[in-house]
């Protein structure tokens, strides 16, 4: 018997979900130059087609169909194969193609976070090459393992909403894709619109929501427990990182605000539903801080990850998925475990191993594929191109006509 109310809630977090992708086009295409801001945000909504085909065709049932305790699914569930208007998700709760939208909405988002890190240096072929086996071979396998019942998930790790298969892989091959393209030509590049970098941060945060929340996959107690951390995180961490800019620099930035922002919401992420709530403003602090210094690292080091994607959602994913293993407690969810403080000091070793782990798997894997695909497609855009910017050198398009303007 459908629970129409938990059915109703998946479908407003898909959607939630669905309205992140669009979000992050906008967050990124603000903090781009005026040359690349086409540039950055198609390959965003690209995503929300091609993931879609993927997603559809195989995707999902090498995810979720299959293989327990190994790395991947199996192919049973390919093209939607035996899932029908009536097929029941295993908590007997809401409808199995219900569960299939909500999860396609994680696979779309999770690669484009990437996106940031090279944005006017990758050519479009190469990104769509990109897009592809990075999903099969790194997030897929992650998915499985930890969400679809396969090796970490018999382990006994856990990843709320996404900490370790969502943020760690995306923010540490982010890094690895800085690393393999180099800088860029014009390192003073200056964000064309602060206004819609708020817009996105705004669509994101209010898409976390159904992130977050909806990953209970029900109505329930945890449910409003995940929803309520989220925004706790997040707020906290906004506040600490504005602090900490303002102490530094004598004047409180939107810009590091919005950032800020970000960084609560994936630190939050594998913990959500996890922990009780007097944790989420420790974690959001934390979040800030730790954050705020991975990016201030990245900078000395000369890292060109142009919109901080490792230093946000990789450092943030990892620090989310260790700080699980502390504060997390069987009393707020019965399906978790119990943290450090808890008592069980061997749920933080395992969540340590799995998010390094998963970090430099997808580090060392994205930075060979990166060399793999160049052997075929040209990856690096030229010289020529990135100075006249990828909207116009790529897609023959330009977000402002300035003879209007």
């Amino acid at each position: 018997m459908i629970d129409t109310g938990s059915t109703g809630f998946m479908l407003l977090a898909a959607s939630l979900v669905m309205l992140m992708t669009p979000g992050l086009a906008f967050f990124y295409g603000g903090l781009a130059t005026k040359r690349n801001i086409l540039g950055i945000m198609i390959q965003s909504f690209v995503s929300l087609g091609w993931t879609t085909v993927l997603w559809i065709a195989f995707g999902y049932s090498l995810c979720f169909s299959g293989g327990e305790g190994g790395i991947f699914g199996d192919f049973q569930k390919a093209f939607l194969n035996g899932i029908g208007v009536d097929s029941m998700y295993s908590n007997g709760k809401i409808p199995e193609i219900v569960f299939v939208a909500y999860q396609m909405m994680f696979a779309i988002i999770t690669p484009a976070l990437i996106t940031g890190a090279f944005v006017g240096r990758v050519t479009f072929k190469s990104y769509m090459i990109f897009l592809t086996f990075w999903q099969v071979l790194v997030y897929y396998p992650f998915v499985h393992m930890i969400w679809g019942g396969g090796l970490l998930a018999e382990w006994g790790v856990l990843d709320f909403a996404g900490g370790i298969v969502v943020h760690a892989t995306a923010g540490f091959a982010a890094l690895a894709s800085v690393f393999y393209v180099g800088a860029r030509v014009d390192k003073n590049s200056t964000p064309n619109s602060i206004p819609l970098v708020a817009i996105g941060s705004g669509l994101l945060w209010f898409g976390w929501y159904g992130f977050n929340a909806g990953s209970e996959v029900a109505v329930d107690s945890v449910t409003t427990l995940a929803f309520l951390n989220t925004d706790i995180a997040a707020s906290f961490a906004t506040v600490t990182w504005v602090a900490i800019e303002w102490i530094r620099e004598g004047k409180p930035k939107l810009i590091g605000l919005l950032t800020g922002s970000i960084a609560g919401l994936a630190t939050i992420t594998p913990c959500a539903g996890f922990i009780p709530l007097w944790a989420s403003p420790i974690i959001g602090i934390a979040a800030g801080l730790t954050c705020y210094l991975a990016v201030q690292l990245k900078n000395k080091m000369k890292w060109d990850d142009a919109l901080d994607v490792w230093g946000v959602h990789g450092i943030g994913g990892v620090l989310g998925s260790i700080l699980l293993g502390v504060f997390a407690t069987t009393t707020v969810n019965a399906a978790g475990a119990d943290g450090v403080i808890f008592g069980n000091s061997s749920f933080l070793v395992k969540q340590i191993v799995a998010v390094v782990a998963a970090s430099a798997y997808a580090f060392i894997f994205t930075y060979i594929m990166l060399i793999v695909i160049n052997l075929f497609v040209r990856v690096k855009v030229n010289k020529e191109e990135e100075e006249a910017g990828l909207d116009v050198s790529l897609h023959g398009e330009k977000a402002y006509d300035e003879g209007v303007l």
